[in-house]
């Protein structure tokens, strides 16, 4: 199945009703993470077009979303690294957070012919600069062009995240956040924006969601705790967060889960909603999130790119979302 990632530049996801009749209750409008952009798309569509809440998504990143949610302008941030005790101590409406969906983050590379393995340290060693020509990977000749994301984002915190569990090179030296001071390569704004470079660069590698990675590009096969090689996809990414423990406010991660089938780049993505002050539009916001908790809308994940929650995470989310009140 294939779907309009070149829409998402970040300008906003008008969601449309497709010729129904769409609820007549207020538009909701959110901004946060690219990495569930095109499949928050999807369900905002297919909600509008069943008659449903109308909802505006801007593709912004991780950080824009939760400074724009901190801020009050949008009625719910979405973010792939949990609200920070700090930021939350900003929100005097009171923080709703629970995770959407689930999803791997790729390794993505233009190298035609090249069926590419990668060892943690060599994952690492890439974006370190230590790896910069493809003859070091068995992968023939030429420089290796590295892409990251250039914007404050969640998928670099998972990313860098996880690197640090790699390496302890990386950890001492980059470290994990949603923007980090790069040693090699160039930035994109978005995931759209890193697939964009990797897509009109032969030779290049670099990160973003697996839903992105279209030909020319493919993922890598990373090596995961055990030690085998798995490549990103809805069974490599369940076995991996069926490792993750949710804290009180819904928050978890696991940047290097074990078990033989799991991949090791898997994370969660968040919705942030307020518990309070949402007034007329707080019918609406269940709704549209009820929806996309759903079994319909999570049955989508997998053609999407994506993996869809279950079992006592899509449970504790589902609780979540009737703390949503006027």
């Amino acid at each position: 199945m294939t779907f309009a990632t070149k829409a998402l530049t970040g300008s906003a996801l008008a969601v449309l009703s497709m010729g129904t009749v769409a609820s007549a209750g207020p538009a909701l409008n959110g901004a946060g993470a690219t990495f569930p952009a095109p499949i928050y798309q999807r369900w905002f569509q297919d909600l509008a077009a069943s008659g449903g809440a109308k909802v505006n998504y801007q593709s912004v990143g991780s950080g824009a979303g939760v400074r724009q949610y901190i801020a009050g302008t949008v009625d719910f941030g979405a973010t792939d690294e949990p609200i920070k005790d700090s930021e939350a101590a900003k929100v005097s409406r009171g923080v709703v957070q629970f995770p959407a969906v689930g999803g791997t983050i790729a390794v993505a590379y233009n190298k035609p012919g090249c069926d590419l393995k990668l060892t943690q340290k060599q994952v690492a060693d890439i974006f370190l600069g230590t790896i910069s020509d493809w003859s070091q990977l068995k992968c023939g000749k030429g420089k290796i062009s590295v892409a990251h994301r250039s914007d404050g984002s969640g998928t670099t915190f998972a990313f860098t995240n996880s690197l640090s569990s790699f390496s302890p090179e990386w950890k001492s030296k980059v470290g994990e956040g949603k923007s980090v001071k790069w040693p090699v390569g160039v930035g994109g704004k978005g995931n759209e924006g890193v697939a964009g470079i990797l897509t009109n660069t032969p030779g290049s590698i670099g990160y973003v969601n697996q839903s992105f990675v279209k030909a020319p590009l493919q993922a890598a096969a990373l090596q995961n705790k055990a030690g085998k090689f798995v490549k990103p996809g809805f069974k490599s990414g369940s076995a991996a967060l069926n490792n993750i423990r949710l804290d009180a406010r819904l928050a978890g991660e696991d940047p290097n889960p074990a078990g033989a089938e799991s991949y090791p780049i898997t994370t969660l993505t968040w919705i942030l909603a307020f518990e309070k002050g949402n007034g007329p539009k707080a019918a609406e916001l269940r709704e549209a999130f009820n929806y996309i908790l759903g079994n319909k809308a999570q049955g989508l994940a997998d053609n999407l790119g994506y993996v869809p929650l279950r079992g006592d995470i899509l449970k504790k989310a589902k609780a979540a979302v009737g703390k949503i009140g006027s």
